[in-house]
C-alpha cells in the first residue's frame, strides 16, 4: 500500500487542474492609476475570455461623479475580449473607469480604477 500512496500523487499531479472560470482584467489603457500628459481618445480593457457584449459595460466619470464617455461600448469584433469606449477630449483631473463584464462562461467581473490627465 506504500507504493500506491506516491503514484497516486504523481497522477494527482499530472491532473489539469480546474480552469478559474472569471474573466479577469488582463490589460487596460490607460493602466490602471496612470497619470497622463494627454487625454486618451478611448478607454480599452482586455480581458482573459471572450465578454457577452450584451451584458458587458465600461463607463468613465469625473472627480464629481458625472459620466464623460460617448456611451459608444462596444466588444472588439475582432477580438471578443477586448471593451472599448469613446472619450471626449478630457480636461486636467482625476477620472474613474468602472466595468461590469459577463464572460461567457456566466461569470460576472465589476471592478474600477482611476486614472488623471494632467
Amino acid at each position: 500500500m506504500s507504493r500506491r500512496l506516491p503514484a497516486a500523487l504523481a497522477l494527482a499531479l499530472l491532473l489539469p487542474a480546474p480552469a478559474e472560470g472569471h474573466a479577469f482584467l488582463v490589460k487596460a489603457s490607460p493602466a490602471r492609476r496612470a497619470v497622463l500628459s494627454h487625454p486618451p481618445a478611448r478607454v480599452e480593457l482586455w480581458f482573459s475570455e471572450r465578454l457577452e457584449p450584451a451584458y458587458s459595460s465600461v463607463t468613465v466619470t469625473d472627480a464629481a461623479g458625472t459620466r464623460v464617455d460617448f456611451r459608444d461600448v462596444t466588444v472588439g469584433p475582432d477580438d471578443p475580449r477586448r471593451l472599448t469606449v469613446s472619450l471626449p477630449p478630457l480636461m486636467p483631473g482625476r477620472y474613474v473607469v468602472t466595468f461590469r463584464v459577463l464572460s461567457v462562461d456566466g461569470h460576472v467581473v465589476e471592478s474600477s480604477f482611476p486614472f488623471t490627465v494632467k
